[in-house]
């Protein structure tokens, strides 16, 4: 049980140091936060992401990838212990492998290939559910796409509406505080589904159209007094709209690092979940919600440490690497990449936050031109994409074979 802990905190590390860090790149790479303010913002609204909203992407990952009835074994079933503990090292070593070249790989990508190559070690190909697999891959295509398209869409509305009105400012002021509302009421509507949803109480969607309405009124209002303020500054104008989107980027780091944390949780905690079931509650229908709780509060704490200690590296990479990020390009980005892995995470849906948020990052500079983005950065992150999933499986398979050979 402790070495299973010790290791899921070692994959929560890796998970800050990477997914976390890639996360709050483009707040740094727009100097809308300094990197030790988004260490601290990141830490502590990822922490409240895998708290709060974690739990759903975490049972996907526990028992929904492969077929855990169809490994032989007793009770506790030590083969399934050995495959989790298996998946949670391979998974984090290849995630320190990659932080330490700076290189934002997917930590999802991680874990699911670990835990597809623990099911065909232990019982072959039919063990692992290839129907998820193969959901799970289609949204490794498509959320960067997703990413992608609403950054780009957004981006170019932002320009018509605001950067190419002949009085930007106030048009900034003007649409601001309807997109602060916005950010608080889409985060409104995922905190009430999952704190309700746990507690067996189900709100209709009006219902909970309602309260996100009424939050976003309540953090929209007193933003719009807020940012009137800024005309008394003395600058250009665009240099005063893109000082109002530093603002709202503070919040969509924020919105971001929540999101991430309610989805990228579970690849630290899904496996460990699994192990803590099989040596103190099989048989006893599953984990108590305490335990699946102070679970959730491990990967939380393990996520800020990472990002805490080894997390300005991939931070770089993301904000200064691929392409010109501007405060207003930022607040794009996270607030389309965000909304994309929110929506997947309330789905139950492990898609990945890397994956996303390049995508959004590429799409706002594809608005600027393809010259805008820097192809051999990009070349270079894809690259460790495709090969994240087979070496993770591979390495797996490895570390399960020896440990059940010195077993």
């Amino acid at each position: 049980m402790i070495a299973a802990l010790a290791v899921s905190f070692y994959m929560a590390f890796n998970i800050g140091a990477n997914d976390l860090a890639n996360a709050m790149g483009t707040s740094v790479g727009s100097k809308a936060l300094t990197p030790l303010r988004a260490v601290v913002l990141a830490s502590i609204l990822t922490f409240m992401g895998a708290v709060f909203v974690g739990s759903r992407v975490t049972r996907t990952v526990a028992k929904g990838i492969i077929d855990l009835d169809e490994i032989g074994g007793g009770d506790p079933n030590w083969t399934i212990i050995y495959g989790m503990m298996a998946a949670l090292l391979s998974a984090a070593l290849w995630v320190s492998f990659a932080t330490y070249f700076k290189m934002p790989v997917s930590t999802t990508h991680s874990i699911v290939g670990a835990m597809a190559g623990f099911g065909i070690a232990a019982g072959g190909m039919a063990v692992v559910n290839w129907n998820i697999m193969g959901t799970i891959a289609l949204s490794w295509v498509v959320s960067p796409l997703a990413g992608a398209a609403m950054a780009f869409v957004c981006f170019m509305l932002m320009r018509r509406a605001i950067l190419y009105d002949d009085h930007p400012f106030d048009k900034a002021v003007k649409y601001a505080p309807w997109l602060v509302g916005l950010v608080f009421g889409i985060l409104a509507i995922a905190m009430v589904a999952e704190v309700l949803e746990n507690r067996g109480v189900h709100m209709s969607f009006l219902s909970t159209l309602g309260i996100a309405a009424l939050v976003g009124a309540l953090t929209g209002i007193p933003s719009f007094f807020l940012f009137r303020r800024y005309k008394a500054i003395e600058a250009d104008e665009y240099d005063k709209v893109e000082r109002i989107f530093v603002f709202l980027q503070i919040i969509t780091a924020g919105y971001v690092a929540f999101a991430a944390g309610s989805n990228d949780v579970a690849n630290a905690i899904g496996p460990v979940a699994g192990i803590v079931d099989e040596l103190a509650y099989s048989g006893e229908g599953g984990l108590p919600t305490s335990t699946a709780v102070g679970l959730l509060v491990l990967g939380g704490i393990g996520i800020a440490v990472g990002i805490w200690i080894w997390g300005r590296g991939v931070m770089e990479t993301i904000g200064k690497k691929i392409t010109q990020i501007t405060p207003t390009r930022g607040f794009t980005a996270e607030f389309a990449a965000a909304t994309t892995v929110l929506a997947c995470s309330m789905l139950g849906l492990p898609i990945s936050t890397t994956h996303t948020l390049v995508g959004a990052v590429i799409g706002v500079g594809l608005a600027g031109g393809i010259a805008a983005v820097d192809g051999r950065i990009i070349r270079r992150i894809m690259v460790s994409w495709v090969v994240t999933v087979p070496i993770a499986a591979i390495t797996c398979i490895a570390i399960f074979m020896a440990i059940e050979f010195i077993s």
